[in-house]
């Protein structure tokens, strides 16, 4: 794993964005693996480990997460500023296609920009959702968010454990690694969350609408699959079905009861990714 940064362009100045590199550097096959709302690249080691004798797999820090910079007091965290960041990254990577595995908002992102003319996503995996987010599910995401302060990595840990139901069956490595980089260090000592706190404001101010996403979701033409936790409030039966009446060609991994958003870090899903890359790789 190589790690680097590219200088972003927001309304107050420039932020940097850190991206971690895996794979050669001179793979034209590149996959953007971008993280949920609340978390980070670090999310993707195991699945970028897998993929990186086929591709050249790149994994950002969004704003406001992780390593990257945080923006400016009064500049807004939303998918504008984040597709602006992705451009510039892009840019700076100099390829022509990508192809895309985003969980949550990293999948509202790659839908976004795989919904625009002359897009560079070649083929999109959307890791539960989709092209409705009920506002209910927000509520309770905005709920767990905020400015919380631990004393050691342990509590970190069970803070993640008790929050991220999903992630259920990981063992206690895959959580330890999780609760590594989930954290930063605080002035005074203690650890917080691995995010800016104003992105728990923005997302509690934003939570009372649903997110309806099927106009943008029905102009993507690329090739694309879907991975659902069948006990997840973000991506529900009713927006599955919908999809793929309105797509047949939507390939769907179901997880039977796991909650919002699966892991990508279980064997069985690594396996799946990897296989419908490789089968679309020629389309």
């Amino acid at each position: 794993m190589h790690t680097d940064s590219v200088l972003c362009l927001n309304g107050q100045g420039f932020h940097r964005m850190v991206y971690r590199q895996w794979g050669s550097a001179d793979n034209e096959r590149v996959l953007i693996c971008v993280h949920g709302l609340a978390r980070n690249s670090r999310d993707f080691d195991e699945l970028a480990t897998a993929l990186a004798r086929d591709y050249r797999v790149i994994c950002p820090d969004i704003v406001g997460r992780g390593s990257s910079d945080w923006l400016p007091t009064g500049q807004p965290y939303g998918i504008p500023q984040y597709l602006s960041d992705i451009t510039t990254l892009l840019a700076r990577l100099n390829v022509e296609q990508v192809d895309w595995v985003g969980t949550s908002m990293g999948g509202i992102i790659g839908m976004c920009l795989a919904a625009m003319p002359n897009t560079p996503i070649r083929s999109l995996i959307l890791n539960d959702v989709g092209s409705f987010v009920p506002s209910t599910a927000l509520q309770r995401i905005s709920g767990y968010l905020g400015d919380k302060r631990f004393e050691s990595l342990t509590e970190a840990e069970q803070f993640m454990r008790t929050n991220y139901v999903a992630l259920k069956n990981l063992d206690d490595k895959q959580w330890q690694h999780l609760a590594q980089h989930g954290v930063r260090e605080t002035d005074d000592g203690q650890l917080a969350l691995h995010y800016d706190p104003a992105i728990a404001e923005a997302t509690a101010a934003a939570s009372g609408e649903d997110i309806d996403l099927s106009g943008v979701w029905q102009a993507v033409r690329c090739h694309q699959a879907l991975i659902w936790g069948q006990a997840s409030d973000i991506l529900t039966a009713d927006t599955v079905a919908q999809m793929q009446a309105r797509n047949s060609e939507l390939d769907l991994l179901a997880l039977p009861d796991i909650a919002h958003a699966p892991s990508l870090m279980e064997t069985d899903q690594i396996r799946w990714i990897q296989d419908w890359l490789r089968r679309h790789r020629h389309n």
